[in-house]
């Protein structure tokens, strides 16, 4: 079995540890697609119409014999909009034709052995130098692709030590890059609480927290995910497979156990 290197706190090799075999799957892009698409289904929130939209009007057809159309009007005299269209769709006001309804379902589903399969090719992908290139990461100073470090980076509770630590590791390129990705969105989100994009930077897998997710949380593009809840949302973000990862190694080595089995 192929071995990999394992790294220290301060970038050093400590150790050596079995590659498992999921690194070794052929990616396959069009699963971690369709995976996403799955997976942002179940954040879309339910829309509906009023069922009395537009038909809250004393609009009604005078018949034959007047010289108009037989579409309905509103009622009365003296006002601008009297004897004006009104309550069918084709009305300014009016009625939609074919409204949006709530009970439409919108939540997607795939095959629980198919979504595990996107993970392992999200996985797989993560540990192959030229998908995480093609993602855009800055990885010209990183040791080892995929880097598994100590699980010493697991207990540390202050921001300013794992920024540090992740600039010896040769990650000081991607962090600037993700401080500079901080972009104003185009269109009406703006105004809806969410004015800014940002950029997805490292992911730290861990297995146990012993204060780095609150360590880690301020510094811009990183996130912290403990390997039981490895989701493709986390591993592919917007479909595009190939995530910066450094692995704790604990987390690494849980690999074999969680996912080996279903390749």
């Amino acid at each position: 079995m192929e071995k990999i290197n394992v790294y220290g706190l301060d970038g050093e090799k400590k150790g050596l540890i079995d590659k498992p075999e999921i690194f070794n799957f052929k990616p396959r892009k069009d699963i971690i697609q369709k995976a996403i698409e799955i997976h942002q289904s179940k954040k879309k929130q339910i829309q509906g119409r009023d069922r009395r939209a537009g038909l809250r009007n004393t609009a009604e057809g005078w018949g034959t014999g007047h010289g108009m159309s037989r579409a309905p009007r509103l009622k009365g005299s003296g006002y601008m909009t009297a004897r004006n269209v009104g309550r069918v769709p084709f009305a300014k006001g009016g009625r939609r034709a074919h409204p949006i309804k709530s009970e439409k379902k919108i939540i997607k589903k795939m095959n629980k052995k198919t979504y595990e399969l996107s993970i392992i090719s999200a996985i797989s992908a993560s540990g192959n130098v030229l998908w995480v290139q093609k993602r855009g990461h800055k990885i010209q100073n990183i040791p080892e692709i995929p880097l598994v470090v100590d699980d010493k980076i697991q207990t540390i509770k202050k921001t300013e030590q794992i920024y540090s630590i992740l600039c010896d590791l040769g990650f000081n390129e991607e962090l600037i890059k993700n401080k500079k990705g901080k972009k104003i969105r185009a269109g009406k989100g703006k105004k809806r609480g969410r004015k800014y994009k940002r950029k997805k930077g490292i992911l730290i897998v861990i297995k146990d927290d012993f204060g780095i997710v609150k360590s880690s949380r301020n510094i811009p593009g990183t996130e912290i995910i403990n390997i039981e809840d490895l989701s493709i949302d986390k591993l592919a973000p917007g479909g595009v497979a190939g995530r910066l990862i450094i692995w704790a190694q604990s987390a690494f080595n849980e690999l074999k156990n969680k996912f080996e089995v279903l390749i």
